[in-house]
């Protein structure tokens, strides 16, 4: 009877995973770095006006950064050539331009075709002229939708790397939540008054390890004014709050916002379907060292306490890349969740 179970045992799971297969249900796991993008076009258009649209915008600077690196990385396969070694890719943006096939532009989104986790954008056109112009005015849209699929895929890996002290933390600062990774420490658990009287409320941690650093910061104060979702308003209490927490070894130096040479950036955009003011930009130490690097804030307005929350992340990389470090860090913005947000869940 042994025997039998020993037999059977085998030929019952290879029978489940060939079902799983045939069902679309089992993936491999996509391969490939984190901001990669496999572009599957043809190669007369690829050279021509229709392939210099795609990697202008792909390949543009990243906004914000000490130094020039790109949105993505991009890779280039001619269809022809687009095996299975190459369809596990973790991003591919699929350019089919026929005229024997389309009458117009389509484009589609889809995840985990080939393997998971994976984001493919098909586009159809039936001419290099018509692609030109079709991405020309959407491009933007693709990459933002590629931006948006690693940081997904980033908030879900943090699902299982917490550290408790600094996510109890924000609970009862400000009875939200936020996925923060078990690598930051918990530096600072406060409430202090600004020299104008604004009350603050502030949770820092810190992931010092390895040979960069990244800072996460969550601040939050009375909502008052309807200037506060401006990027001067916004920016004037960043530095008063980060400029007051953080120095250097200096006395006298602080950290604030660098405005010279690459300009802040302000963006209004929905996360959690809710009102988000993204602002993007370099910090520098002053008074101090020469010490700098890229940051990322995200406010929203707390409707039940009414209560602004800003949440920022700061990486520090002297000499080295910062945009999948930065991205990376930002990706924890993604999962603040206000409280009723967290009541809506509870539902």
């Amino acid at each position: 009877m042994k025997r039998l179970y020993l037999y059977i045992i085998p030929i019952i799971l290879s029978a489940i995973i060939q079902s799983c297969k045939e069902s679309g249900g089992m993936k491999v796991t996509a391969s490939g770095s984190i901001y990669e993008v496999l572009v599957v076009m043809d190669n007369n258009y690829w050279e021509h006006a229709a392939g210099d649209s795609v990697k202008a915008c792909m390949e543009a600077d990243m906004p914000c950064l000490p130094q020039i690196e790109p949105w993505f990385k991009v890779m280039h396969v001619a269809p022809q050539l687009f095996d299975d070694a190459l369809k596990s890719t973790r991003n591919i943006l699929y350019i089919d331009i026929n005229p024997q096939r389309y009458t117009q532009t389509k484009i589609s989104y889809h995840r985990d075709v080939y393997s998971h986790p994976q984001a493919f954008c098909r586009v159809q056109c039936p001419t290099g002229e018509a692609f030109h112009e079709f991405y020309s005015a959407h491009a933007g849209q693709i990459r933002e939708w590629f931006v948006q699929e690693e940081i997904s895929r980033q908030t879900i890996f943090y699902r299982n790397y917490q550290t408790s002290a600094a996510r109890n933390a924000v609970q009862h600062r400000f009875a939200s939540d936020i996925r923060i990774p078990s690598d930051y420490q918990l530096v600072r658990d406060t409430a202090y008054t600004l020299p104008d009287g604004t009350p603050i409320k502030l949770v820092w941690c810190v992931n010092n390890g390895g040979s960069m650093r990244k800072d996460l910061l969550i601040w939050g104060y009375p909502y008052t004014e309807p200037e506060t979702f401006t990027e001067e308003y916004l920016l004037q209490r960043r530095d008063e709050i980060v400029g007051g927490n953080l120095s250097g070894q200096i006395a006298g130096s602080f950290v604030g916002t660098e405005h010279k040479h690459i300009p802040p950036q302000f963006t209004a955009k929905t996360v959690h379907d809710r009102y988000c003011a993204e602002v993007r930009g370099l910090w520098k130490l002053y008074g101090g060292e020469s010490m700098g690097g890229p940051f990322v804030q995200h406010t929203r307005l707390d409707e039940l306490s009414q209560q602004v929350i800003t949440a920022e992340v700061m990486v520090f990389a002297p000499g080295q890349k910062k945009r999948n470090a930065l991205r990376q860090a930002e990706a924890i913005l993604y999962t603040l969740q206000l409280p009723e947000e967290l009541m809506i869940e509870e539902k």
